[in-house]
């Protein structure tokens, strides 16, 4: 047991490692989409290329922070029935639906986009618009995505085994207790509170 939450936790640290490096590409889509709108709005200038270069790092953002999602506990849960169970009977189903469901559905899709891919690859598929880029990286994101997800399928389903066992806490715990908004909001209190005691010395 102790072997498998090993490698539940380097798979943790990778995806945690893609998580936050995706992260900045959330900068340079803001930095590339404004960019493109400044440069159509006052130059009358557009760039397929440039265009293209937004929609794959949006289907990257998507699709590569996946896995670290799931880590974090941050995706959607439709659990009414689930969550008036007790802890134990909780992690039995959600160890059931990442054998069933989860992993196979990932599996199936990684299999089917990697020919995709490859003939994209082969055939070095350029994009249909003028001035368009190729499209192989784009297809790429499709087959690593899901291995990031079915990854952490795998880490997730050990540490329900671990938590049964008595190995580990509960893994559908969330990583912190506050959400985004909130520590947003903390953060937004603590600038205000900052400004106004500046004022006070001034």
């Amino acid at each position: 047991m102790q072997l498998l939450l090993k490698l539940s936790r380097a798979i943790d640290s990778l995806n945690q490692l893609c998580g936050r490096v995706v992260m900045w590409v959330v900068l340079l889509v803001v930095v590339i989409s404004s960019y493109n709108a400044f440069a159509r709005k006052f130059f009358d200038v557009s760039s397929n290329a440039w265009l293209e270069v937004q929609w794959y790092l949006f289907g990257a953002l998507f699709l590569l922070t996946g896995g670290y999602t799931f880590l974090r506990n941050e995706h959607v849960r439709v659990d009414v029935l689930a969550s008036r169970l007790s802890e134990r009977k909780q992690i039995v189903i959600e160890a059931v639906c990442v054998v069933l469901f989860m992993l196979p559905a990932c599996l199936a899709i990684m299999i089917l986009s990697w020919p995709v891919f490859m003939d994209s690859y082969l055939t070095q598929e350029v994009s249909s618009n003028s001035g368009g880029l190729i499209r192989w990286p784009a297809k790429l994101i499709i087959p690593i995505g899901f291995a990031l997800i079915s990854l952490q399928g795998v880490s997730h389903l050990i540490k329900c085994i671990g938590f049964l066992r008595g190995a580990c806490p509960n893994p559908n715990k969330k990583l912190q207790s506050k959400t985004p908004e909130e520590l947003l909001a903390e953060e937004i209190a603590r600038q205000a509170q900052a400004t106004l005691a500046n004022q006070h010395k001034g």
